[in-house]
């Protein structure tokens, strides 16, 4: 780059975009990188501030701030992401595609511990929607050394094994069981109002429902119509009640007795602490590996719960892990707002 006065410019290329703000109207580029300045620019060039300019002289070895901003780029995109052209020095990605979005922490945390660098993501673990903002990338300076950039490189795809930062993991098709378990609505006593909450939240995704069965508080008859709604091809069974400590409640007993792996009996989340999750093996190989979750009664009347967090990680057939269960308690607190924006705050986060 060179330095030199506005007045001077005409006939010299910008070698970065020059910012123009409006209040409440419009902030953006008023002209881009690798405009040639015409006479007519000097005045607009003045009125936003601008005395002097850095115009571009390519140098062996030194990369401009759109050239970096793509190589952070590469490093954070995945597959189902779109990414925008250089704007002010600065690429964001967007989802093509509704899934959830997946972030290699340790390797972000890489990129933005390196002086001059920086990439803002959402949150991981978080479900996001075609079009959705997912990330933006950009160097601080205007300009950085070739060797900064391979030297990053080299340190993330140690830590990623070469993929990209972020991941996108579509939605998956899945054939959903249903068990209601309870005495009073298996004998008729009560009506059950907890599958269309049920049926509600998985409206959202690609479901097929396989079948629904209703059980006594009997373990081995919920167990019985548990093992049914997997031999009629369900992938996740949802069983509803019967999880808290009451002696009744022997939905937990029920699903450790079909073989499951329970990975929680509990999380450190509110609503939805008596939550259970569990794995059974693929019946065949190339099948996914199935999952029977036990609900508790918050589910039925909370607007979001344990439940919705990890549920978007069952339909993108991502697994889960006790320990990542365990890390919810900071965040794990739903603050219950009179107008829900859930995912977009700060619960499971």
């Amino acid at each position: 780059m060179k330095l030199i006065k506005t007045t001077e410019a005409v006939g010299h290329i910008l070698c970065h975009d020059m910012t123009q703000i409006i209040p409440g109207k419009y902030k953006g580029p008023a002209f881009k990188k690798g405009h040639i300045i015409t006479e007519e620019d000097i005045p607009v060039l003045l009125s936003i501030g601008k005395e002097n300019l850095y115009v571009w002289e390519k140098t062996e070895g030194i990369l401009h701030e759109d050239e970096a901003a793509e190589i952070l780029r590469d490093l954070a995109q995945g597959p189902h992401m779109s990414a925008g052209a250089p704007s002010e020095g600065k690429i964001e990605l967007k989802a093509e595609c509704d899934g959830l979005l997946k972030i290699n922490s340790r390797a972000l945390l890489e990129v933005n511990s390196t002086p001059q660098m920086m990439i803002a993501t959402r949150h991981g673990n978080t479900p996001v929607k075609a079009g959705d903002k997912l990330a933006g990338t950009r160097i601080i300076p205007l300009v950085i050394e070739k060797e900064k950039m391979d030297d990053l490189k080299e340190r993330t795809h140690a830590i990623t094994g070469g993929a990209p930062i972020m991941e996108l993991k579509p939605y998956v098709h899945r054939k959903v069981g249903i068990v209601t378990t309870g005495s009073e609505v298996y004998h008729g006593r009560i009506e059950d109002s907890f599958t269309p909450i049920l049926l509600k939240k998985l409206e959202e995704f690609d479901v097929e429902i396989v079948g629904h069965e209703t059980t006594d508080d009997d373990d081995r008859m919920t167990t019985s119509a548990i093992s049914r709604l997997l031999e009629a091809g369900a992938d996740v069974v949802l069983c509803t009640g019967g999880m808290s400590v009451d002696p009744d409640d022997r939905t937990p007993l029920a699903i450790r007795n079909t073989g499951a792996d329970i990975i929680t009996y509990g999380a450190p989340v509110l609503p939805g602490a008596m939550f259970l999750l569990s794995y059974l093996p693929p019946k065949e190989e190339g099948e996914r590996t199935r999952v029977i979750c036990g609900l508790p009664g918050c589910v039925m009347y909370a607007k979001r719960t344990i439940f919705d967090l990890l549920l978007v990680r069952i339909m993108a057939d991502d697994p889960v892990t006790a320990e990542e269960i365990h890390a919810l308690g900071e965040g794990g607190l739903c603050l219950g707002c009179k107008v829900c924006t859930y995912p977009n705050c700060g619960f499971g986060k």
